[in-house]
């Protein structure tokens, strides 16, 4: 029984760990580049719903603040490769991955001066409520998390696969002079796909502060998200999500049943196993690249 309590908490957990992982992924597909800031995204996403839904700062209604916050944060992600990103074009990329870094510092930096660094809570409408299945407590906030994930990560995989942006999008991360010649606004769904990316990072922040109390410094959560997307195979946008359901329900496990520090490790451990032995991750889709 406290196993499979453990399970359910985890799976939850690895849910936000998995959206964060999508924010990777939707760049790295389209793109080919990461942005090592995704984790701060998430930060500040929940900081923008929280300010703009508890009573202490705004005064709306908890699902009109959340959608309010999502497209401020996709406002943000489009402006920062619109005015950021965009400006080192051609440049390795390396010179992209000390950008995200850098840009993670000020989004941290950002959040602190606005709202503090002491820990807030996010005023949800299901806090403190649960239910309980023969024995097995479950928390509202885990199954919104767990639906709405689910949800999530299928209406991305329909994007993706079966929209003209998304085909786009995958066709640019493959050859963006090719599709710049046939017609592909290349930089415009750049600029649409880290859009999109702050969009997600949104709502996991908002998950994410559902369960628990948010700072500044909750954007390092981004390092065990990108072992999710690692560990999923960085193409794949289901396995970035098994990726983080994986650590998510690791975690908890090693903690009550290993040696402490281990549950600590487990996302890195994980990490390095996969790459020793499936460098592509477990869920990777390989494709030829098109020149």
């Amino acid at each position: 029984m406290e196993l499979i309590q453990l399970v359910i908490g985890g799976v939850a957990s690895g849910c936000i760990y998995g959206l964060v992982a999508l924010g990777f992924v939707l760049i790295y597909k389209a793109t080919e580049g990461v942005n090592f800031a995704q984790g701060d995204m998430m930060m500040l996403g929940a900081f923008v719903a929280l300010g703009l839904v508890n009573s202490d700062y705004g005064a709306l209604a908890f699902v009109p603040g959340v959608i309010l916050a999502a497209a401020i944060m996709g406002g943000v992600g489009y402006g920062i490769d619109r005015l950021v990103v965009r400006q080192i074009i051609g440049q390795p990329q390396f010179a992209l991955v000390i950008l995200t870094i850098a840009l993670g510092f000020v989004l941290r930096f950002a959040a602190g001066t606005i709202w503090g660094f002491s820990p807030l809570v996010l005023e949800t409408p299901f806090a403190g409520q649960h239910m309980e299945i023969a024995g097995i407590i479950i928390g509202y906030e885990d199954m919104v998390t767990i639906i709405v994930t689910a949800l999530l990560t299928l209406l991305l995989w329909v994007f993706f696969g079966f929209t003209r942006i998304g085909l786009a999008a995958q066709a640019a991360s493959q050859n963006q002079m090719a599709a710049y010649i046939v017609g592909v606004p290349v930089h415009r769904i750049n600029s649409l796909i880290w859009g999109l990316s702050g969009v997600v990072s949104t709502i996991a922040g908002v998950l994410y502060a559902s369960k628990g109390a948010i700072d500044p410094n909750i954007g390092l959560l981004g390092i065990k998200a990108f072992a999710a997307a690692v560990i999923g195979g960085f193409g794949s946008l289901p396995g970035a999500l098994l990726g983080g359901i994986l650590i998510g329900v690791v975690e908890p496990v090693a903690a009550r049943y290993l040696p402490g520090g281990i549950s600590q490790m487990s996302p890195y451990i994980i990490m390095l196993a996969v790459l020793v032995t499936r460098p592509n991750g477990l869920f990777a889709q390989i494709y030829a690249k098109k020149v």
